[in-house]
């Protein structure tokens, strides 16, 4: 595991068979024995499992694991001569050989791609973990907002110091997944809609923890997402190591920076008190900026701040020592014949040809015939095979994926088949989601937008995505595929956070509203819809207005709500709404908005289709 002991302290290991004789070996392999055998075999001498462990090549600008370099650079010059001569004499480099270190000894299944053991813990990181658990202590107790964000940088700061410690060199790819992981945080601070949140902060931890493993192959960006959680537990041990060892050789400057720690929050608290009672305005303003923390709220402060400071930890000790999820394979299908694979996909893209042609015939232009034919109206015949087009979509990907993995692998001729079969079912594909899209497009016009349905329809579109993205690796090579389509996903929800779901929805159905005057809205919906409808239902006419916006004036501006906390779309909806407040009684809006048909169906015992 992470916690053993380094190379450098570590006493050299006597040689498997040192002391029995064995036939003169040529001069590159002789060369190649005096040098420590720590080395892990390579991919090519793994065990012939189904699900395996490989080990890397090895750790230079090349690798195609590491997203940081590591190997120190002033160690590099001095390693590459012997890793070339260990190559030449049969015996791979290691993928983890820092300047000291080996591979951590570890008899699970996982051994090979354990990393050495962390570098002591630097200054710098234990300032920046702590000051990481101080700061979910105090902001995140309240909401989420800005203060993820906060909470974040010094986390980010941690892992950039442990990684520089480590001798690891930041990469276009690291910087990317940070990035990105940063941009989403964004959305919670912009968006007062809880379910675009929650989507943008599991994927910005996601992408922070491929930001710190620099996974590339499939496995590895799909474990390498959630391998964060792996380094919990090492990096509290690693942190109470550290703090251990430097505590014992330098307890004079600690003192020193605790007594200067006392005597700055003793001035602060002094003067800062003196000023607030001089002076209205100031004192306000300090109130506004200090977290409202309460001595009843000790033990949930107490829980953020261990969450902090592990989460800090355990970012840090990853970026340190991440480990290799690359290194976990799967072995290629066997390969079929070329008619026993071909065959039945050439079937599939004559039915998706087929379907397509209807598809055309029907959605543009088509329709009174098939009206006469069905007796469905426009509306509903669209609703009907959506969520069908949708599974074709997601089935057509799991068809695509298995048939790659048993697809024949001879030669030039084979690749020129598998590009000539499955190319044109990804195309056919493509306009199978642009009929589901169309569909979805003249539901929403007859019946409105709801969650759900802007939900789905985003899916369908990234499916989409997905699928251009194949058709690209078939042309330019599948290398960045895995890491493409997980930049698309996270991009995907980062664009759906900032276009503001809730805004679209009212949006959408206002205008409906106002285009139309025998549609009536619905308000029992869209007063359940969050702050960041407010702009749009501000349009409505009285009583619609009132009455739509009455549930979101009574959580909005009673809810006090710190500045961390809270949301720009939150606050621009509290600045409307205390400049125009609702009118009326509750009880006026008893029968608007419930006029006929609702959503597109009749009201009865049983409730009204959702979708």
């Amino acid at each position: 595991m992470s916690d053993q002991p380094s190379e450098a302290s570590r006493p050299p290991e006597k040689p498997k068979g040192a002391g029995a004789p064995r036939p003169p070996e040529p001069p590159a392999a002789t060369e190649a024995a005096a040098t420590p055998a720590a080395n892990e075999p390579g991919p090519s001498e793994a065990p012939p499992s189904e699900v395996r462990t490989a080990g890397a090549p090895a750790a230079d600008a090349a690798s195609p694991s590491a997203a940081w370099d590591p190997a120190p650079a002033q160690a590099s010059d001095d390693r590459r001569p012997r890793a070339r001569t260990a190559r030449q004499a049969g015996q791979p480099g290691s993928p983890w050989q820092y300047g000291a270190g080996a591979p951590a000894k570890d008899d699970g299944a996982t051994a090979r791609i354990r990393p050495p053991a962390p570098p002591l813990i630097r200054p710098a990181v234990l300032w920046s973990v702590l000051a990481t658990a101080i700061l979910s202590a105090l902001f995140l107790g309240d909401g989420l907002g800005v203060n993820l964000l906060i909470v974040a940088l010094p986390a980010a700061l941690a892992a950039f110091f442990a990684a520089r410690a480590a001798g690891r060199r930041l990469r276009p790819w690291t910087a990317t997944w940070a990035v990105g992981g940063l941009a989403l945080l964004a959305v919670p601070a912009l968006r007062d809609a809880g379910w675009p949140t929650f989507l943008a902060v599991v994927s910005a931890f996601a992408l922070g923890s491929l930001a710190l493993h620099g996974s590339r192959s499939w496995l590895g960006v799909l474990i390498g997402s959630l391998g964060l959680f792996d380094s919990v537990v090492p990096g509290i041990i690693w942190g109470v190591r550290g703090i251990r060892a430097r505590g014992d050789g330098s307890r004079a400057r600690w003192g020193a920076a605790l007594r200067t720690t006392v005597v700055a929050l003793v001035l602060l608290v002094v003067f800062g008190t003196l000023f607030a009672s001089a002076d209205a305005a100031f004192a306000e303003l300090l109130g506004s900026l200090m977290p409202d923390a309460s001595v009843g709220e000790g033990p949930w402060r107490i829980f953020l701040f261990a969450l902090g400071l592990a989460g800090a930890l355990a970012a840090a000790h990853a970026a340190a020592a991440p480990v290799r999820w690359d290194g976990i394979t799967v072995r290629p299908g066997k390969p079929r014949g070329r008619a026993e694979w071909a065959l039945p996909l050439i079937v599939l893209d004559l039915l998706f040809a087929a379907f397509i042609t209807l598809q055309l015939v029907v959605l543009f232009g088509g329709y009174d015939k098939v009206r006469d034919v069905t007796g469905l109206s426009h509306a509903e015949y669209a609703r009907q095979g959506f969520w069908q087009l949708l599974w074709a979509t997601l089935l057509t990907l799991l068809v695509i994926a298995l048939a790659l993995r048993w697809a024949p692998r001879g030669g030039a001729g084979d690749r020129t088949l598998v590009r000539a079969v499955l190319g044109p079912l990804c195309v056919l594909t493509l306009v199978v989601v642009a009929s589901a899209l169309r569909r979805m497009d003249l539901y929403v016009d007859e019946y409105g937008l709801t969650r759900l349905r802007i939900s789905v329809a985003a899916m369908e579109l990234w499916l989409g995505v997905v699928l251009i993205l194949i058709l690209a690796a078939g042309v330019f090579g599948a290398r960045l595929l895995p890491r493409a389509i997980a930049v698309s996903a996270a991009a995907g929800v980062l664009a759906f956070g900032l276009l503001s779901p809730d805004g679209l929805i009212a949006e959408q159905n206002v205008q409906r509203f106002e285009d139309s005057e025998s549609t009536a809205i619905d308000i029992d919906y869209v007063q359940d819809l969050s702050a960041d409808a407010v702009p749009a239902l501000d349009r409505l006419p009285e009583p619609e207005r009132s009455c739509a916006l009455r549930i979101i004036q009574n959580e909005v501006l009673h809810a006090d709500t710190p500045w961390y906390a809270t949301s720009w779309g939150e606050a621009r909806a509290k600045e409307i709404l205390e400049k125009r407040p609702v009118k009326g009684d509750a009880s006026d809006c008893y029968s608007v908005g419930r006029e006929g048909t609702r959503d597109g169906y009749e009201p009865d015992g049983d409730g009204y289709d959702p979708y």
